[in-house]
């Protein structure tokens, strides 16, 4: 399949469809199982107000819990999280190359936050706005599809832009888009490539510069 073009959803907001190869999907999947064993383990975030994710949530470089974030894991097992590799830092400069078309070694991502859907689990309109930097936000996909919606930096509701995202696309938003709600209100299960070695659910990584 001929992947989609690229093209600017909103201002410094971009989705590049199929952009990752499928070794490169497969190398994150590989990763992604590690990072979720140990040494913190993937986990269903508890909320501050008692509430649970349907995602599940596991971070690299940093450990992110609402709404902070520590070297730490206190709220799961109290370790620290793995290193974030040289790798996805190469990764994510690619990426904002790709994206944006100019030189992006400056870009130095410090955490990733990978979170996992299953056929049922959402994600509500948020804003990335945990972070100390303005820097973008790099996110991959893998495995079903989702229904992303990319909203506006003031409000949860319209205006919103719905997207298609599917396995091995990426989306990066900087700029006037850098702190825009956003949110996943339906996962397509079944739609995804069970030879990126995810055979159900999606894989999200998003990649963040946290200014700390």
């Amino acid at each position: 399949m001929i992947p989609l073009p690229m093209r600017e959803i909103a201002p410094g907001a971009v989705h590049a469809p199929g952009w990752l190869t499928l070794d490169e999907q497969q190398h994150l999947v590989r990763a992604c199982r590690e990072w979720a064993a140990a040494p913190v383990p993937i986990r269903h975030t508890v909320l501050p107000r008692g509430g649970v994710m349907s995602v599940q949530t596991v971070c690299i470089g940093w450990h992110w819990q609402p709404y902070k974030y520590t070297r730490v894991a206190n709220d799961v097992n109290g370790l620290q999280v793995a290193d974030f590799p040289s790798w996805m830092v190469a990764l994510g400069r690619r990426a904002l190359t790709a994206a944006y078309g100019d030189p992006a070694d400056d870009y130095t991502p410090d955490t990733a936050l990978i979170n996992f859907y299953d056929g049922q689990a959402k994600m509500g309109m948020h804003q990335d706005k945990d972070e100390r930097s303005a820097a973008p936000v790099v996110s991959l996909s893998i495995g079903d599809d989702c229904l992303f919606r990319f909203g506006n930096t003031e409000t949860r509701g319209r205006p919103y832009t719905d997207v298609r995202l599917g396995s091995g696309d990426l989306f990066v938003f900087g700029g006037p888009s850098r702190f825009a709600y956003h949110g996943v209100p339906k996962v397509f299960p079944g739609t995804g490539n069970p030879a990126t070695g995810l055979t159900s659910g999606r894989l999200n990584i998003t990649m963040r510069v946290t200014g700390l």
